[in-house]
């Protein structure tokens, strides 16, 4: 939703801000804030002068803030939003700070910057996440390949930074903060681990809106359930159902869908580094529909339309773990809080280090007749195999979410996850052929051994039997693992374009292999079709002449140089499969 240019000329015309061009150093106006509860205090703001053209069209306000609890703690997170009044006008919220400063000078952004930001249209694609994901840097840094160099936190000289919002996870393991916290820290957020759970994490019912005031506490929530995550912030004004927040931004996420809840503050933790609020969430109070850079906009009344997550942690030693949460929908927000909760699951009841054996099996249901992404793969190893499970079972809700399809709304997420304390690797040692020639209308017996952790070997053999009508010439066998071949898919010259509907898309991921599966690929080099996106190998020779007639451009045909005779799935026992060998045998006359 955007706001009318109306908008401003209206609050304007209710002559409650101050003018921007009117605040002179030395005056002296008021904040308001919680320091405890949910009681809204007020505190002093001597005002130091405005920055000009500190960002694009932005300008900041320069204050000292006196009163309360202040000259202990500094400016908190938890504050950012905090309105500032001068002669009883709104003049901004409480945004900024110079990070490890002796006293509490801040940032004031304009409230009319606030509502501007509004009216504009947003990034489809959010700047700050954008460069997170092109970098690599949702990965944890047991991933070090995948990272940027190191990042430093600590700014090479005093320079105003947005506040940090304090994140409050609940149900978490400590071990996943450690984990995931660096990629956090670098959007701005400051995560603590063991508080801000709301009171009833399972109810939906709406909040009295008169609850809430200028200088109030909220959470926006972006898990729900038996586990949460709650960002704590400010309100600055409200404006009949409409609600402006923090000062700066949260994820950048320009349109949003995300929950927010009253909050109340349990207490305050004075730091060196950085002091915060300590709160905890109440019922949900409305939705937050816009996220940029000078604050967040939210409606009050408002149910958000948030992912239902099931997952169940199945443990021989802990039994059956449930876990029921709801989870904001958003295109790189989603994949990353699966991956969390997943990470912090197994990571509550299992080892993280020595053999173990995660499988995970479940699937992704739309909203409507679209087809489920099914998952079921298994990770094995000695060590990161909670992040490795968490990750892979992420990329394909990243994959649909961020394909654009409008008809695939995501409607739930339903996890099994179980777990072993051993490794269960197969590694495939050898292939071979009964015999190295055979005619056509024969068949000629193929097998391939795999060997286990403890040097057990396990024989798997596939009858082959050779088509009548098959030429003569050589023919490959390639047996692989499912990432070797789907590997060995996207480098072929016959791999196909981007999927061009969701149903395709999901067609596409389902057809990935496992890699709890041996594969077996008959092919030799031969002239192929294929028609929107499905591949046509060695089609009858009727058809191989009409499809061969047809024009590439206007029929969707084109022509490709690999031709599969057969393609076939081998089960194993419950374990990964690794290694990749290809034989040939001869079709003779």
């Amino acid at each position: 939703m955007f706001l009318s240019l109306g908008l401003t000329a209206s609050l304007a015309a209710a002559a409650d801000l101050f003018p921007l061009d009117q605040i002179r150093a030395g005056m002296r106006g008021t904040g308001r804030t919680v320091f405890t509860g949910e009681r809204v205090e007020e505190f002093q703001v001597e005002f130091l002068g405005v920055l000009e053209n500190i960002g694009p069209r932005q300008s900041i306000i320069l204050g000292r803030l006196t009163g309360g609890p202040l000259a202990k703690t500094g400016a908190m997170s938890g504050m950012s939003g905090s309105p500032v009044y001068l002669e009883g006008k709104l003049v901004g919220a409480v945004a900024l700070a110079f990070p490890f400063a002796t006293e509490p000078i801040v940032g004031i952004r304009p409230i009319a910057e606030m509502i501007r930001m509004f009216e504009q249209r947003a990034d489809p694609v959010p700047a700050a996440l954008r460069a997170v994901i092109q970098d690599g840097r949702w990965l944890p840094p047991e991933n070090p390949r995948l990272l940027p160099a190191t990042y430093d936190a600590l700014p090479a000289q005093p320079k105003l930074t947005p506040i940090a919002t304090p994140v409050h996870f609940a149900g978490f393991t400590a071990r996943t903060l450690e984990v995931f916290g660096p990629a956090l820290r670098e959007l701005g957020l400051e995560p603590l681990q063991g508080s801000g759970g709301a009171a009833s994490p399972h109810s939906t019912a709406l909040g009295d809106p008169s609850l809430l005031q200028p200088g109030s506490m909220i959470s926006v929530g972006l898990v729900r359930g038996d586990l949460n995550v709650n960002a704590d912030g400010t309100i600055t004004h409200i404006d009949g159902s409409r609600i402006y927040a923090f000062g700066h931004r949260f994820l950048s996420s320009g349109p949003t869908e995300m929950p927010f809840m009253r909050s109340s503050v349990i207490t305050l933790l004075p730091s060196l580094m950085v002091s915060f609020k300590i709160s905890t969430a109440a019922e949900l109070m409305g939705t937050i529909r816009q996220d940029r850079s000078a604050g967040i906009y939210g409606e009050l009344g408002k149910r958000p339309q948030l992912i239902p997550v099931e997952l169940n942690m199945y443990s021989s030693r802990s039994g059956n773990q449930p876990y029921r949460m709801e989870m904001v929908n958003d295109r790189f927000l989603s994949p990353f809080l699966l991956q969390l909760a997943v990470f912090s699951a197994i990571d509550a009841t299992e080892r993280l280090l020595g053999s173990s054996t995660v499988r995970v099996q479940g699937a992704i249901e739309f909203a409507g007749a679209t087809t489920p992404v099914k998952l079921d793969n298994i990770y094995s190893g000695d060590t990161s195999t909670a992040l490795l499970t968490a990750l892979g079972t992420a990329l394909p809700l990243a994959q649909v979410v961020q394909s654009g399809f409008q008809d695939l709304r995501v409607a739930r997420v339903k996890l099994d996850v179980s777990s072993l304390d051993e490794r269960k690797q197969l590694k495939l040692e050898r292939a071979w052929a009964s015999q190295r020639e055979v005619k056509p209308g024969g068949s000629v017996e193929v097998a391939a051994v795999l060997r286990g952790e403890n040097g057990a070997e396990t024989i798997r053999r596939v009858p082959l039997e050779i088509p009548s009508g098959m030429p003569p010439g050589p023919l490959s066998i390639t047996f692989a693992d499912g990432p070797s071949m789907n590997l060995m898919d996207l480098r072929a010259p016959n791999s196909g374009g981007e999927p061009n509907s969701g149903a395709q898309l999901v067609r596409a991921i389902n057809r990935t292999r496992r890699n709890s599966r041996l594969y077996v690929r008959v092919w030799r080099t031969d002239k192929g079709f294929q028609l929107q996106n499905d591949h046509l190998p060695s089609p009858p020779a009727s058809l191989r002449q009409i499809l061969g007639a047809g024009p590439s451009a206007s029929g969707g045909i084109t022509n490709t140089w690999t031709a599969m005779v057969a393609d076939m799935e081998l089960d194993v026992a419950p374990s990964t499969v690794s290694g990749s060998e290809t034989i040939r045998i001869t079709v003779k006359e």
